[in-house]
């Protein structure tokens, strides 16, 4: 009796992992992989599950962050579109200068509205997916991390982010 019981365990659990392994990135990963091409390699199929993908907001890497002194250089000399991903209540309370509100929860959106309607919206010229001076900042840095992966996944691939936020800006405006 044990050993059937045992053997009804491991049964579920395998049914349990490999529904789960359909139900994962992985799966869909090699899915796109043989729709892609007709016979996939070992490498190709290999490769979909070692590969790390970046996570949303992450922003690892430090070209994607601007400093303080950087963010000061880029608005004296006129060179950057500053998008600011707070709440409009926190924007209105107070903001880094030249500053577009565009909350985080409308980035997107905002963000694949044609030129003109971008324009009209936020009487500003609208960013370009090559475009190198595209600035998000928020209070602390994390909205915009996570702002600048939604831009990333829509192609905006040279994108920075304010780490130190309108925070680190108050305290070193002395506001």
């Amino acid at each position: 009796m044990c050993s059937l019981l045992c053997m009804h365990g491991l049964h579920g659990a395998f049914v349990f992992t490999m529904f789960s392994f359909l139900l994962s990135r992985g799966f869909c990963q090699v899915v796109a992989e043989v729709n892609r091409r007709s016979y996939p390699t070992f490498g190709s199929v290999l490769r979909t599950f070692t590969t790390s993908s970046p996570k949303w907001g992450d922003t690892s890497d430090s070209a994607s962050v601007v400093t303080y002194s950087q963010l000061k250089t880029m608005l004296s000399n006129q060179d950057i579109q500053l998008f600011d991903v707070r709440n409009p209540d926190e924007y209105q309370a107070g903001h880094i200068p030249d500053a577009v509100n565009i909350p985080l929860g409308n980035l997107e959106e905002s963000l694949k509205l044609s030129p003109e309607r971008f324009q009209q919206t936020f009487e500003v010229k609208a960013p370009g997916k090559d475009d190198d001076n595209i600035v998000f900042h928020c209070k602390s840095g994390n909205r915009s991390a996570k702002a600048l992966g939604i831009a990333r996944q829509l192609g905006f691939s040279r994108v920075r982010h304010y780490k130190g936020g309108y925070s680190e800006w108050a305290e070193q405006e002395g506001k």
